[in-house]
């Protein structure tokens, strides 16, 4: 059960089966529409709608039976993120987005997954 005054912190990342292991912060977007102006030379005009694309992206700590080349070739999973306030972030249809950089001094791996859609679902 979540705490009822805890507000922020990960609990857990999956992608498909694995667990990993996140450093950090994590930060998402659920996707959806933006709305910018759009600005004439006599006035603003209006505005248009663009599609944000669903993405989670941080950082993980790398273990020596991490296949770094598979994290890196994920396409079609679901990732979960489980959040310490009680919420679940899901991402459908997944793929690895980033460039996954990786460094030796904290063995960290850069992560950015985005996919087709994204949900939350709330804390009970």
């Amino acid at each position: 059960m979540a705490s009822k005054t805890r507000r922020a912190g990960l609990k857990a990342l999956k992608v498909g089966n694995n667990v990993y292991d996140v450093k950090g912060n994590v930060t998402y977007n659920l996707g959806g529409e933006m709305k910018e102006g759009m600005a004439g030379a006599d006035r603003v005009h209006g505005y248009k709608v663009t599609r944000i694309v669903p993405k989670l992206e941080g950082q993980i700590t790398d273990r020596g039976d991490l296949d770094v080349a598979a994290f890196k070739a994920v396409d079609g999973e679901t990732v979960v993120m489980e959040l310490e306030n009680g919420k679940t972030v899901f991402l459908k249809d997944a793929w690895f987005a980033g460039e996954g950089e990786q460094g030796t001094e904290e063995g960290n791996i850069d992560f950015k997954f985005e996919g087709l859609s994204g949900r939350e679902i709330r804390a009970a």
